[in-house]
């Protein structure tokens, strides 16, 4: 059975981050559900690259997820920090045990917010690491602590989305993706 991940999108997502979520995701035969905030399905990344989700998140929101996975960028991550059912989805995911994980600005702002970063260390752009408050900020690229998966930003990308195949479908899927992609 494949592993699902749900990457949920707003306007001002990051665009290399998104993108290299998907991708990476997919190359490891992961299920990618990219499900908009918006109420529209196609949305406009930070530096103007349009997507079209697959789906409206709340139409996706009783559905089982092995990763629910925020890009950042701003003002994307204020977006889905601000949007109420994706809180409780991640709070649901998280307390289950299973996978979720956020990058760049979306761990300070919309992790943060959901409260599902308490005792826990983890890392966000270092620009926001002033607004975390209840856990430890780690100054590394990719930090995992049990379940919860952070990242750094646009230039981390690439090695957070192979840490999430790492976690997802194991350390063999990791290296023959990254084989595949020269990394």
């Amino acid at each position: 059975m494949s592993k699902r991940a749900l990457i949920a999108v707003a306007d001002g997502v990051e665009d290399l981050e998104c993108v290299t979520l998907i991708d990476v995701l997919r190359r490891a035969d992961v299920e990618v559900l990219v499900a908009s905030i918006e109420e529209r399905r196609m949305i406009t990344c930070a530096r103007g690259t349009r997507l079209t989700a697959d789906t409206m998140l709340v139409d996706v929101l009783a559905q089982d997820f092995d990763l629910i996975v925020l890009p950042g960028g701003m003002p994307g991550a204020q977006r889905l920090a601000e949007f109420e059912p994706l809180a409780e989805r991640v709070r649901r995911q998280a307390k289950a045990g299973e996978l979720f994980a956020a990058i760049c600005a979306a761990p300070a702002l919309a992790l943060q917010q959901y409260g599902v970063l308490r005792q826990r260390r983890m890392t966000c752009y270092p620009a926001f690491s002033d607004r975390l408050s209840g856990c430890t900020f780690v100054d590394e690229a990719v930090v995992v602590d049990g379940n919860c998966i952070t990242s750094q930003g646009p230039g981390t990308a690439l090695a957070f989305a192979l840490t999430l195949v790492e976690q997802l479908v194991g350390r063999s899927a990791r290296s023959e993706v990254a084989k595949a992609m020269l990394v």
